[in-house]
Parts: C-alpha cells; sequence; structure tokens
C-alpha cells in the first residue's frame, strides 16, 4: 500500500483508503453534488494534500470509476463468461442486487454516475457514456454468440435482449436507493428469469 506524505507537518495515509473513501461520497451524492470539502473530509487529508495525490476533482473522480470498476463491477466480466445466456442474465441480475444493495451507499455508481453527469463537462460526461457503451457492447456480443448457438426459443435480437437487461439493472439500481429491501429486490431479478426466453 502506498502511503503518502503532506507538506507542512508530515502525515503519511493510504492512497487506496482514501480513494474508497472518495468512491462513498461520489457514490452517495455524484460528482457535482460531492464538494471538494465533503471528499477531503471523508478521505482525511487536506486540499493540497489531494492535488498532491490524486490531480483535480476530475482525476479523482475517474480514479474512483476505477476502482468501482475493479471491485464492484468485476461480476459482468464473470457473468459474461458463463456458458450459457440464461446463466449470464440470473449472474448479472444477482450481481446487480448484490452491489446495489451492500454498503452504506446503495445503487450502482454507474448510473448514478450516467444520470448524474448528462449535465458536467463533456470530457466527464463522455468517459461515464464510454464506459458504459463498453460493458454494453461485450453483453450484446455475448447475447450474439448464443443466438447464434440457437438457445433461444423464440426470434431475439442481441441489442434489445441486452436493453432488457440492462433496464432491470438500472432499476434494481434506482429502487435499491428508494429502499428496496434485498428480498424484494430477487424477487424482481427471479421474475425477470422466469420469463427469460431461452431453452
Amino acid at each position: 500500500m502506498e502511503k503518502v506524505a503532506t507538506r507542512g507537518r508530515p502525515r503519511e495515509f493510504d492512497l487506496e483508503d482514501a480513494l474508497a473513501a472518495a468512491l462513498r461520497v461520489f457514490w452517495q451524492k455524484g460528482y457535482e453534488g460531492a464538494s471538494l470539502s465533503d471528499l477531503t473530509e471523508a478521505m482525511g487529508i487536506t486540499r493540497p494534500s489531494l492535488y498532491a495525490a490524486f490531480g483535480n476533482k476530475e482525476a479523482l473522480f475517474r480514479q474512483a470509476l476505477d476502482l468501482y470498476e475493479r471491485d464492484k463491477l468485476a461480476y459482468i466480466g464473470e457473468a459474461i463468461a458463463a456458458p450459457t445466456a440464461r446463466a449470464v442474465a440470473e449472474n448479472l441480475l444477482l450481481g446487480a442486487v448484490d452491489v446495489a444493495t451492500q454498503g452504506v451507499a446503495r445503487g450502482c455508481m454507474g448510473v448514478i454516475a450516467s444520470v448524474a453527469c448528462q449535465s458536467v463537462e463533456p470530457s466527464i460526461r463522455d468517459d461515464v457514456n464510454s464506459r458504459t457503451e463498453s460493458s454494453k457492447q461485450a453483453m450484446v456480443d455475448r447475447m450474439q454468440r448464443a443466438i447464434d448457438a440457437g438457445e433461444f426459443t423464440a426470434p431475439t435480437e442481441a441489442n434489445a435482449i441486452t436493453r432488457y437487461l440492462l433496464a432491470i439493472m438500472q432499476g434494481v439500481s434506482v429502487q435499491a436507493q428508494s429502499g428496496a429491501t434485498r428480498d424484494e429486490l430477487m424477487q424482481v431479478a427471479d421474475s425477470a428469469m422466469r420469463s427469460w426466453p431461452s431453452r
């Protein structure tokens, strides 16, 4: 773990711990809602230390997104590697429920970021949209392979079935933010799987 000493009176802090704290703030408040004071207080550092270690607020947000994708969205890559489209869908929905209902910050940061970032500077909006599109395309490609393999009982279009899954995953996130319990969200996932159009 890398330690950083701040200027003036020596003070060390752990970069990963500080970044995790910033992630929680962004997750709870979004990019625009998170002030530098919110961030430095949660991270336990001064503004000069934040700038020295992470750059500006935009750079910190990007690093927080990187951490979120690495720690919280690993389930997406694992789900896409499942042997059938049905297993892919089930793992995606279960992963979405897990991420949306754990810890203090409820919901999905990707959803929060994509909604909250539509009004911010284009560089951040474009970065968030690019990350979202990359995950979506991986899902589309996986569904197309399942279609080509004859896994679906009815005519199915890869983009449409992916959007269906994403809509449920995003709905799980929004409902979690509104206070839905894990059991309630698991019922949503179970209902979706009962109507899944595969053999």
